[in-house]
């Protein structure tokens, strides 16, 4: 069965079926298996029974609840908006799952046998390593690579791009996703999956959470959560004894006992000191990252790689198609002394006839633009076409002796090839034509190099034309304090030239695969985080060697298996994007963290002292001497805890939206975001427990709720 790929639907932050949608799964997330796993809330959530257990035996015993009632509704709404905010992460995770899950339908396929016979199969048939044909119309069935013929295909189901693409054997535009169709000609295609193991199952299974792990961040956040937490339990868990010994040194002193710490008492104390903030909002903050980034075409294969990536020190970029729109195209003929420039336009288009690469052609729709010549007919037997390869870095033609003519050798290509190759025969390469190659690369410019037999004849100018806006892209990065660095197989001098233009930091010239990979080991050595982007076979080493690497899905099924995240789109210039949403995930974790633990410390000012203030008076006071503690005014001891339980609920509530959009980032280095985190989050944490607080507990003794 072929799996067809339905229209995309969008998905709004907030509608009401997603909010019904989370607010049920918080409701089943009070499951103590599932409470477990958050040990923070789980500890509140016992809390909140023992809440619950006391105003039982009160409404057994005849005693006063309405207090103990409200406390136990306060702290079990404490569990309940933290699951509601995870929940809700994972409902826009599970909604957008459910939209790819109805873009399927099935068909047939059309497996291609070892007979050589066409037989009709159904997806779940298919195996790694299968051959299907398909042509145009067809869907291809499962991800997998082209190895014969070349096809039109459309991905717009997976990257909603409109334009479509081409797909061939051979070389770096290989491979194929399943659910996409092929809209012309025909391809061979050899299955690299096993079914139910496609990009498009991947994605729904990373956006649902069934492969998310903790990241080591967040991992060791959560142990200082759970560190905090046993301290703070154990603090609680000895105050009867420590207000026992207070009331007897009390009396002694002929101060009397104004009241008991309660049970309600000690299981809010336990609530408002423990980190419930951040306990509750951490798991959101980590899904919605991920969520952000699928949302944006790319596929990580954990939520390490996102965290890593904000942490990224050194990016490598190809400057093909990056940098640059890569399509280099012939500019000028420059002859050499005493060279006609028609001369030089025969002989390059005749030597880039059979270089099917785009610059070949750009050279001989050049020299038809500039000199009227036109393509012939070149069949003869006494005629050899040498066609473009990586190797040589030359194309050409060798015309043999005929109809009393000479044999004559026409090549075109790297000057250093081209050099070479006139030196065997005997020539010389002109001082005046290594200046024009200097002064073509000194520019930014490729410079092809065209000699007949021994004679160097000039050279061809093609211009690569950096992309608009990328050097102010640079810049940003350079903000977060990364460094940029080219990658190209350019000489020396082209790459200096373009990489002044774009605006990186550092280039490497000529680099080969085995140059990509010691350069990445050389910087992690140094202990920084390194990514990349690479869609080749050859670019495989580099990426599984680097923190983040990025495949083009277009490319190699090696390139794919290698990098740990996958861009849909195969737009090289989305690292700095995916760079951007991991740097906000990892500010975002930081600011709800300074932001808790600000606000957990100044609630301590609210609580402590009302717990105490009014604990033992004298027979002459009105008041107990600790009353000075109550800095903040609070009407009661009962109001000061009740207002504090409130206000501890209530910010999970007002902080989920940010949690889950992410905190809004602007480049900038870690001392500028160090600092804006503890002005803004640091500050406001103190400030907003001190106002609500104070506003609540206004409330509650206007509506004489204790």
């Amino acid at each position: 069965m072929f799996m067809i790929m339905k229209e995309k639907k969008s998905q709004s932050w907030y509608d009401g079926a997603m909010l019904k949608t989370a607010f049920l799964n918080a409701l089943r997330k009070f499951d103590p298996r599932v409470l477990s796993k958050n040990f923070v809330m789980f500890i509140t959530a016992a809390g909140a029974l023992m809440a619950t257990i006391a105003l039982i035996r009160d409404l057994a015993a005849g005693q006063p609840f309405g207090f103990t009632l409200q406390i136990a509704l306060w702290l079990w709404f404490t569990v309940l908006f933290a699951n509601f905010a995870e929940a809700l992460a994972e409902g826009r995770g599970k909604a957008y799952a459910d939209a790819l899950k109805e873009m399927r339908v099935y068909v047939n396929a059309r497996l291609l046998t070892d007979k050589g016979t066409e037989e009709i199969v159904s997806v779940s048939e298919l195996r790694k390593g299968d051959k299907v044909l398909c042509e145009a119309g067809d869907i291809i069935p499962l991800d997998g690579e082209v190895i014969e013929g070349i096809a039109s295909v459309d991905e717009s189901a997976i990257t909603g791009e409109s334009a479509p693409v081409i797909r061939e054997s051979g070389g770096d535009r290989s491979a194929v996703t399943g659910g996409t169709r092929v809209i012309s000609d025909g391809i061979v295609i050899r299955i690299t999956v096993e079914p139910g193991h496609t990009f498009l199952d991947r994605m729904i299974s990373m956006v649902e959470g069934a492969s998310r792990q903790k990241t080591p961040n967040e991992t060791a956040l959560g142990i200082l959560l759970v560190a905090l937490t046993i301290v703070f339990l154990a603090v609680v868990l000895s105050l009867p004894a420590m207000a026992g010994y207070i009331e007897d040194s009390a009396r002694a002193l002929g101060f009397r006992a104004e009241g008991r710490i309660s049970l309600p008492i000690l299981v809010s104390l336990l609530a408002c000191l423990i980190p419930t903030t951040i306990g509750g909002l951490l798991s959101a903050v980590g899904i919605s990252g991920i969520d952000r980034l699928v949302r944006r075409n790319v596929l990580a294969v954990s939520g390490r790689a996102v965290e890593v990536a904000g942490d990224i020190d050194v990016l490598m970029l190809d400057k093909t198609g990056t940098i640059t729109f890569g399509n280099r195209m012939a500019n000028e003929f420059l002859p050499a002394p005493g060279v006609d420039d028609l001369q030089l336009a025969e002989a390059a288009q005749l030597a880039s006839l059979s270089d099917e690469t785009p610059e070949g052609r750009s050279i001989v729709v050049l020299a038809k633009k500039q000199f009227g010549i036109r393509g012939r007919h070149m069949d003869a037997d006494h005629i050899v076409f040498i066609p473009f390869s990586a190797s040589t870095r030359m194309s050409g033609v060798d015309i043999a002796e005929h109809d009393g003519r000479p044999a004559v050798s026409i090549r075109k290509g790297a000057a250093e090839s081209v050099a070479q190759w006139v030196k065997i025969r005997g020539g010389t390469f002109p001082q005046e034509v290594e200046m024009m190659v200097q002064n073509v690369a000194r520019v930014g410019g490729t410079p092809l190099v065209v000699a007949r037999g021994k004679d160097v004849l000039g050279v061809i100018y093609l211009k690569d034309i950096v992309k608009g806006g990328i050097r102010e892209r640079f810049a940003r990065l350079r903000a977060m304090g990364i460094r940029t660095v080219m990658v190209t197989g350019d000489n020396a001098l082209t790459a200096a030239s373009i990489a002044a233009e774009a605006g990186v930091d550092d280039f490497m010239a000529e680099a080969t695969p085995e140059m990509k990979l010691a350069r990445i080991r050389e910087e992690q050595a140094a202990g920084r985080l390194v990514a990349m982007t690479g869609d080749g076979t050859n670019d495989a080493p580099a990426l599984a060697q680097a923190d983040v690497g990025v495949a083009m899905n277009t490319g190699t099924q090696a390139a794919r298996e290698a990098g740990n995240m996958v861009d849909l789109d195969s737009n090289p210039t989305k690292l700095i994007e995916i760079v951007e949403i991991g740097k906000q995930m990892l500010i975002t974790r930081g600011a709800l963290t300074t932001f808790s633990f600000a606000n957990d410390v100044a609630k301590y000012f609210a609580i402590i002292p009302a717990m105490f203030a009014g604990l033992f008076v004298a027979d002459d006071m009105a008041s107990g001497p600790l009353s000075a503690l109550n800095i903040m005014g609070l009407n009661s001891p009962q109001s000061a805890i009740l207002s504090t339980v409130i206000f501890n609920a209530l910010i999970i509530v007002a902080l989920i939206p940010l949690a889950l959009k992410g905190v809004s980032y602007r480049p900038a280095g870690a001392a500028s975001l160090l600092k804006r985190n503890i002005l803004i989050y640091g500050v406001g944490g103190l400030i907003a427990p001190f106002m609500g607080i104070k506003l609540i507990d206004m409330v509650i003794n206007a509506w004489r709720l204790v």
